[in-house]
């Protein structure tokens, strides 16, 4: 009925079971082997054995394929700060944040910090209150190009994928906001944190509510913090949760879940209807960043200029966690593709195979 080349389909989810991740599916083994030259490489979070190589296609809104262990939930890494941008973006279209181009200590107050096995020790933190700090707006931490200093839920923002010159890790000069991009979880923790103050509940409240509710999805997904990262709020201790399976936690969430979300961007927030997210907000994710044109909001990759993906459409998107997880999104061609634990340089040779099936 659709036309699509059911050889060719079959030959994508060979190719993807053939490129396998090769890293272990011990979650935890994993981090290590990535992460563990780092300091402060130890992990703070959950983290669970992964499944067999997984993933679905969806063209013009049908599941036309899938392999794999499609309802087992798995760490979905950095997936994950799609879901916390989606978050900040309705707190902007609710009138919780007025424009992203604030700063966000504007709207952080001092945090009181909870410590469930020992309530006598709590302290305030200030996340936003460093000279350079204060200049961060909600737009470059969401670009990942803020530089935000500091030490968050035991982690200083140097020692996330530090460089070879160990006497720059501490005291350099921070670079003006906007001007250097580089993925680094420690600021990304740092936006969940603000963006709980903001929201003052728990963000996997908000996310139910606001986006995975909406879009049907299933009641086993959930979104995990570090056993540390707990705050006061409103009187009653919330768990910050982190925006990716860095030093543990994250989503963990099922490839047909993670297809809704596919599917709901691919229509720029509307669900059946049903405006979820502000068309505004979408075109600001998908919007390339000065310092890095491949990356919009995180965590929206971009395919600016065929960067990405070579063989994929330049309008393509895609969200992308370590593992290789990611979430191919293509408006030319109506399709969303969830693909689960491939090798991170079979993703475009996969993308490739999944469009030679497409009717031509």
């Amino acid at each position: 009925m659709l036309g699509l080349d059911s050889t060719r389909l079959a030959e994508s989810i060979r190719f993807a079971r053939d490129n396998e991740s090769k890293m272990p599916r011990n979650q935890e083994l994993a981090q290590a082997e990535t992460f563990g030259r780092e300091p402060h490489d130890e992990g703070v979070g959950p983290f669970a054995d992964r499944g067999e190589p997984t993933g679905l296609i969806i063209y013009k809104g049908y599941v036309v394929a899938e392999w794999g262990e499609p309802l087992r939930c798995d760490m979905t890494n950095s997936v994950t700060k799609s879901f916390l941008s989606t978050i900040v973006g309705v707190a902007v279209d609710q009138g919780l944040i007025r424009k992203v181009t604030d700063t966000v200590s504007y709207y952080i107050p001092p945090i009181e910090v909870y410590n469930p096995l020992n309530v006598e020790s709590s302290l305030l933190i200030y996340p936003f209150e460093t000279p350079h700090n204060k200049l961060l707006t909600w737009d470059v931490m969401l670009r990942q190009t803020s530089d935000w200093e500091g030490t968050l839920w035991g982690k200083p923002d140097w020692a996330d994928r530090p460089g070879n010159k160990p006497e720059e890790w501490i005291g350099r000069p921070r670079n003006v906001p906007g001007s250097v991009w580089k993925y680094n979880d420690v600021r990304v923790n740092a936006l969940a944190l603000a963006a709980t103050c903001v929201w003052r509940k728990p963000l996997p409240q908000v996310l139910k509510t606001f986006i995975m509710d909406p879009i049907g999805a299933s009641n086993t997904w959930r979104w995990n913090g570090y056993r540390n990262a707990w705050i006061v709020l409103d009187g009653q201790p919330v768990q910050s949760v982190s925006g990716g399976g860095h030093w543990g936690g994250g989503m963990f969430i099922n490839a047909y879940d993670m297809g809704r979300f596919g599917l709901l961007t691919l229509h720029r927030g509307n669900w059946n209807g049903r405006r979820l997210i502000s068309e505004q907000w979408v075109s600001q994710a998908l919007t390339p960043t000065g310092a890095n044109p491949t990356y919009g909001y995180m965590n929206w990759f971009l395919n600016t200029d065929h960067k990405l993906l070579p063989s994929a459409p330049v309008t393509s998107f895609v969200h992308i966690g370590n593992g290789t997880n990611f979430i191919y999104v293509d408006p030319e061609h109506d399709l969303v593709a969830v693909v689960r634990w491939i090798e991170n340089a079979s993703m475009d040779g996969m993308v490739k195979k999944i469009l030679e099936s497409l009717p031509r």
